[in-house]
């Protein structure tokens, strides 16, 4: 069975890139098929043979052209539904500026505060919570959550 459909689910990473007080996030175009004219994360799908980690530092450098710098560590947040489980990392160092490397499936890319994100139309409804989790850490070190479908944190 090849890594990226493990027990017959998608295999997704995406990255939190956090500068200062904001997040990054991407608008998907209102043309894509799934999830169309919401805000997301950069990331994807995981391919055959591919860590998650291997993955997201390629998906971050196809999406924004930017290195992953230091080390990851475990994920910081994770999702499962029946068709996918998701990965995310929180991550506050990379080299070179971010940029929309993907316009063919962004439209736009841009820094967000806690407090902008309230307003935003996300692809997921976890992010919200997840996004000011990450903005509210001093520290880098990773702390896990997990929730499957119609979860929330306790």
């Amino acid at each position: 069975m090849a890594s990226h459909d493990l027990g017959g689910r998608h295999q997704v990473v995406a990255a939190m890139l956090v500068r200062s007080d904001a997040v990054l996030l991407c608008h998907r175009s209102v043309d894509r098929a799934w999830y169309p004219d919401v805000w997301d994360l950069p990331g994807g799908h995981m391919e055959a043979n591919e860590t998650p980690t291997q993955a997201l530092a390629r998906e971050v450098r196809e999406e924004l052209g930017v290195t992953l710098t230091g080390a990851l560590g475990d994920r910081s947040f994770y999702r499962a539904t029946d068709e996918f489980e998701m990965r995310v990392w929180i991550v506050r160092r990379w080299s070179g500026p971010p940029a929309n490397c993907a316009p063919e499936e962004h439209d736009e890319i841009g820094w967000f505060t806690a407090k902008d994100v309230l307003s935003l139309r996300l692809a997921d409804s976890g992010y919200r919570s997840w996004i000011i989790e990450a903005l509210a850490r001093e520290d880098v070190s990773p702390v896990t959550t997990n929730l499957r479908e119609g979860e929330e944190k306790r």
